[in-house]
């Protein structure tokens, strides 16, 4: 069965005030629940703001941030279902409990 990741970039939720933030991640939690109560849910989680490592070829290191990046993934959930128009329903859920908008791509 497909999988699909289903991601936002970072920063999307910075909008969110700390007052709304326990309430956003009660509604994340809620929907990664029901995602593993249906039995899609693969793995998901958040990534820490702007901090990577490139390893390049050659097994050199650089470490970040990389303040030259305009877009890195903020979070992401994989889920597997038969097809695309089972994931968007996932992503709509998930967009309307993070409060910011979902990038949906197959797994290949």
């Amino acid at each position: 069965m497909p999988r699909y990741l289903i991601s936002f970039d970072d920063g999307a939720m910075d909008h969110i005030s700390a007052e709304d933030l326990p309430e956003v991640g009660r509604a994340a939690n809620a929907v990664c629940q029901e995602a593993a109560d249906a039995g899609v849910w693969v793995f998901g989680g958040g990534l820490n703001r702007q901090r990577a490592s490139i390893v390049s070829t050659d097994g050199v290191v650089t470490d970040g941030p990389f303040p030259e990046t305009k877009e890195v993934v903020g979070g992401l959930v994989v889920v597997e279902v038969a097809s695309r128009e089972e994931a968007l329903p996932w992503a709509a859920k998930i967009a309307a409990a993070c409060r910011c908008a979902q990038e949906v791509r197959e797994i290949i």
